[in-house]
């Protein structure tokens, strides 16, 4: 399962009204790609449809959908939402990384 944060969670809403997307029942798609500093980097997007291959999950008024390749890199990350003078926004949490790059978004295992 991937977690959001209270912080984060309000964050991904009000970005997700202001692109036309509904929270209420649209999805922010978390995935993995090869590329980064470290090997793989994160991918976060704004979706409508899920498909056949998705693992959904709703948390603190989020519907996550993760592909099932993917899901094998980000099971129990908590996606957290950094702001102020030094924030870096969206920062990923991964219990599975075993080196991550300064940037935060990319990692390796």
């Amino acid at each position: 399962m991937i977690q959001v944060s209270d912080t984060a969670s309000k964050k991904i809403v009000d970005m997700m009204n202001d692109d036309g997307f509904d929270a209420a029942k649209d999805y922010v798609r978390v995935g993995v790609k090869s590329g980064g500093c470290s090997g793989l980097s994160y991918e976060l997007k704004f979706d409508k449809e899920i498909g056949e291959n998705d693992k959904i999950f709703e948390v603190n008024n989020v519907k996550i959908a993760v592909e099932k390749k993917s899901f094998l890199y980000l099971a129990g990350t908590i996606l957290e939402f950094s702001g102020g003078l030094n924030g870096k926004g969206f920062v990923f949490n991964n219990p599975n990384a075993s080196r991550t790059c300064g940037c935060g978004e990319s990692f390796s295992l």
